[in-house]
């Protein structure tokens, strides 16, 4: 059975204590995120619900996006976000090569055994 994630569990690493490969992992991890949440936010956006905006143009669409891209990139790099990086980088360093295993990456080898 999965539990819940607890964020106070699932604290990442500092950066510091990181290999050169879990920080690109992190790294990319984070920027998948924000490509998800930039994805997200531009088809909310599009979404019309059929009323004509008094405040409305080319100007206003290149702000929204701009912003929007920043919060993407804002979000999924802390802590909050939607918790997407910090999943996929626990999930994907299970693949790492690492001198020693976390807990996670010895449930993965024990049932790969099996």
């Amino acid at each position: 059975m999965i539990g819940a994630i607890n964020p106070a569990t699932q604290a990442a690493k500092p950066a510091e204590a990181l290999t050169p490969e879990r920080a690109e992992l992190r790294k990319a991890a984070q920027a998948f995120e924000a490509i998800f949440l930039r994805q997200l936010l531009a088809s909310a956006r599009a979404t019309d619900f059929g009323g004509d905006d008094i405040f409305s143009g080319q100007g206003l669409e290149q702000f929204e996006a701009m912003r929007d891209e920043h919060f993407a990139d804002i979000s999924s790099q802390n802590k909050g976000g939607l918790g997407l990086a910090r999943s996929i980088e626990e999930q994907l360093a299970a693949y790492l090569p690492s001198s020693e295993p976390s807990a996670q990456t010895a449930q993965i080898t024990d049932a790969r055994k099996e």
